[in-house]
Formats: structure tokens, sequence, C-alpha cells
């Protein structure tokens, strides 16, 4: 049996798997009075790993009998796609938040104290700082500036499997670019397995229902620089406050298409918008593949709407054909990755 873990920032989402079947599955949810009492974000470890703990001791599972822990990787150093045994290097970035905070951190950190004392061994797969970025793609336009590699790999990674099994192929074999359609977005061109290249989904690319992407920069440094500006009020204003909550007042797609439906047209123009700027960067990840693309995958919560999606297809269709795999399943993908190990499909890394 396989635990698998994903930490986010008001739950800790956990699921037993025998192989391929879902044993039992639950998000342990921990209330804001709970979380307002650690200062950093490390400080909740032992909260949560006694939730981890108490959902085993509900299901009368020995850890010490488990096959693996499987965890959601954390905002580590750059490193390739692929899953990870968890080391003390990793652990050190993890608990010191290195490279930046994220409840994501305490993937690697609760797997290991949950494995103490037995032969378990723990694991991540494709955590969101996956580059595998090709030179040319680093290049930014300012040398001090260079693009980085921030991607939703783990989804990007289990559905790119999925598309190229469905076609009969492996994903050595096969060129595509996938689309991650959520509360961020990310387009990435996968040439032969790899991701070669993707927008940032924090500073690039499309609007999102929450993420103002691609900025103009002037603009955005005279803005900075207005009376009573703050670097934290900015930086939220473009992760948290944009895209259709700037225009729209909602970070909801049903919301928006609800509007739509009773006649909302600016609501009709703004959504349009966003599936305008997603199909403009599926064109420009079609440059990076040389115009090599199989097929083009759009996947993520709003894959959901039939609206957008028909949108970005109109668009992009010409370039290869357009599939549609909606959702993502994060517990789901950990616990493939660890098959795709067990099964030598993929081999162990070691992060350095």
């Amino acid at each position: 049996m396989v635990l698998v873990i994903n930490p986010g920032s008001t739950s800790t989402k956990v699921a037993l798997y025998e192989g391929e079947n879902l044993v039992a599955q639950e998000s342990l949810n921990h209330s804001a009075g709970e979380l307002s009492a650690f200062p950093r974000i490390v400080d909740q470890l032992d909260l949560r790993i006694q939730r981890v703990q108490d959902f085993l001791m509900e299901h009368h599972v020995d850890v010490a009998q488990l096959e693996a822990v499987m965890a959601r990787g954390g905002t580590l150093h750059p490193l390739a796609a692929g899953i990870y045994r968890v080391n003390e290097r990793m652990l050190q970035d993890c608990a010191e938040g290195r490279i930046t905070e994220h409840a994501s951190n305490l993937g690697a950190l609760i797997a290991d104290r949950i494995v103490q004392g037995t032969s378990v061994q723990c694991y991540i797969a494709d955590p969101v700082s996956v580059d595998e970025f090709d030179d040319l793609a680093r290049i930014s336009g300012l040398k001090e500036l260079p693009r980085r590699s921030l991607v939703h790999a783990l989804n990007i990674r289990q559905v790119a499997y999925h598309v190229a099994k469905a076609h009969g192929t492996t994903l050595e074999a096969i060129n595509m670019i996938v689309a991650h359609l959520g509360g961020g977005i990310s387009i990435a061109p996968l040439r032969h397995g790899r991701i070669v290249d993707v927008n940032n989904a924090n500073e690039q690319g499309p609007f999102s229902p929450e993420r103002t992407g691609g900025m103009p920069s002037v603009s955005l440094v005279k803005l900075s620089f207005e009376p009573g500006a703050a670097e934290a009020a900015i930086i939220r204003r473009l992760t948290s406050e944009g895209g259709l909550v700037s225009y729209l007042g909602t970070n909801s797609a049903r919301d928006v298409e609800a509007r739509i439906a009773d006649g909302d047209q600016r609501a009709a123009f703004v959504y349009e918008g966003m599936a305008y700027q997603i199909a403009k960067e599926i064109g420009a990840m079609a440059t990076v593949l040389e115009g090599d693309v199989d097929v083009i995958v759009l996947t993520g919560g709003l894959a959901h709407s039939d609206m957008l999606v028909t949108w970005i297809a109109e668009r992009v269709g010409f370039i290869a054909p357009v599939e549609v795999v909606p959702g993502e399943n994060e517990l789901e993908a950990l616990n493939e990755a660890y098959l795709r190990l067990v099964q030598g499909i993929e081999a162990e890394k070691t992060y350095a």
C-alpha cells in the first residue's frame, strides 16, 4: 500500500493506494484559527503530521507495512522532471524555504517524519520547479532577468503520459503542447517528453482567473511607483487580484458563465479574451516545436468549460488536433508516478 500526501495552504490531502486502486482518500482541513498560531508555514509541520497519523490509525494502517510514501514536491532548486527520493539536502531546502515559502514544501518533511524508524522509502515527483528549458528559452530581453521555469509539471506530465498511451506510443516518441488551465495557467511544449519551455504562470503568458499573466512592462513600472504603492500589494495584484478577478470581480469560471447566460456582454468579452490569450500562447509554443506538434491537450479545472475550450480550439485547431482532459488529481498523479518508478518506466533521481 502506498501513502500519498499533498499539503495545500489550508488542507493536507491524503490517500492510500493499492497499485492503481484507491483505497481511501481524505482532505484534512486546517482552520484559519489553527494556522494563525504559526508564524511560518514550516511551523505547521507537527500539526499536519499528527493529522496524517490520525488518518492512518483510522484506517488501521501500520506505517512500517507501507510500500512507500509519495509526497507533493515543493519549491525546490531547478531540477529535471521525474521521481526523487527524499534526502537531507531536499529536507533542508524545504525546511528553510530557500526558494520561497509554500505549503508544498511540507510534503517531503511530513513524509520523512512519518517513515522515521522504518525502512519505508519516501519520494516526491514533478514539483513546480521542474526546469528542462532549452538555453534559448532563458533569454528574456534583459540580461539581469532570465526567464524561469515555473510549471504545473505534475498534472502536465500525468496527462502527457495518458495521451501518449492513448495514441499507442510513448511520451518520448511524441511532441505535444499541454495547456494546464486553472487558477494559474501553464502552457508547455513537450519535445519527446521534455518540457523545453513554459510561460511562468506568475509572470508571463495569458491571464487566468486570478493572475495577470504578462503585462505591459513600462506601464507596470509606472504603476509600481505611484504614491502609496508597495511591493507586496503590487505582487498581490499580479498573482491573486488579476485576470477575471480584476475585470469581473470573481475567480469562478462558473459564475462568469452564469453571467454570460444572463446576457452579460462584458463578461463574455473578458472570458473570450482569456481564451484568446491562451490560444495565442499555444501558437507561440508551436514555434518552439518548429510546427512539429502531434497533439494539443487542454487540461486543468478550466478545461471543464465547453465555452472556453471551444473558443481555444477554434483558434489553434489548424496547428494540431485538440484533445481535452479536464481536471487534475494530484494524489492520483503522485501514485501513478510511483507506479512508473516500480515498473521501470522512469528511474529514481537524486536531488542535489
